[in-house]
């Protein structure tokens, strides 16, 4: 498994949990708002760590932290992620696992196994605007809907949340997005920053605070549930 970066303190990437990010490299999408573009494009991922590495620093937490994020990129392109997940589940750590619905498989597979206890799934729009949103010309949405229907069932803790971006969300395309997962347990629109490393930022631009709330109240009809994050 590629592993591109490890942040070794967060209080925000697993919430209730005080935990480390690991970041793993590659992503099957190109979202152009994505913040993470040195985990996105191959010929910038990072090699700077690996598996051996970080098992050892987590041995080392063993008491101080009690949660593991593992992000990305996207984390289920990696086939021996559960190999890896198993050594850290066997430290005794709780973790918690990002992705973006596109291999509903290996996600179930995961959680059977005990080795998820919490899933972040991104909704990225509307399902009729995935493919622009994502920079993907036909996204197999039949396998995202599987995850998302997954998570529904309550199968895992879960929260999904979209990323809103000016240029690529409407308020109709986040009410088709909400009613898509009609009340779900937690739903979260978060506000796009420009890290800096914006995979291809041209046209797009933030919703401000006041903005950002009054799509929150867009959508709480179908998910009443919906909270603003990072204003």
């Amino acid at each position: 498994m590629l592993i591109s970066g490890l942040q070794k303190l967060t209080l925000l990437d697993y919430p209730g949990r005080v935990a480390c990010t690991v970041f793993t490299g590659g992503c099957n999408f190109r979202c152009p708002f994505c913040h993470n573009a040195p985990l996105v494009l191959p010929e910038q991922l990072a090699h700077d760590t690996d598996e051996e590495q970080v098992l050892a620093f987590l041995k080392k937490r063993v008491g101080v932290l009690d949660g593991v994020a593992i992000t990305g990129g996207e984390p289920l392109l990696h086939k021996d992620i559960g190999a890896f997940l198993a050594k850290v589940k066997a430290l005794g750590y709780q973790i918690k696992l990002d992705t973006n619905g596109s291999f509903p498989e290996l996600l179930m597979e995961l959680v059977k196994d005990g080795l998820v206890d919490r899933v972040a799934m991104d909704i990225k729009n509307a399902p009729a605007r995935y493919p622009a949103t994502i920079g993907v010309d036909s996204p197999d949405m039949a396998a995202i809907t599987r995850s998302k229907d997954f998570l529904l069932s309550g199968a895992v803790d879960y929260e999904f949340r979209t990323t809103v971006v000016k240029g690529l969300h409407t308020e109709e395309s986040l009410v088709e997005a909400a009613k898509w997962i009609g009340g779900a347990k937690e739903y979260y629109l978060q506000q796009f920053k420009d890290s800096g490393h914006v995979l291809n930022i041209a046209g797009l631009d933030a919703f401000d605070e006041a903005e950002m709330h009054a799509l929150a109240d867009a959508v709480r009809p179908w998910v009443p549930t919906v909270q603003v994050r990072g204003v």
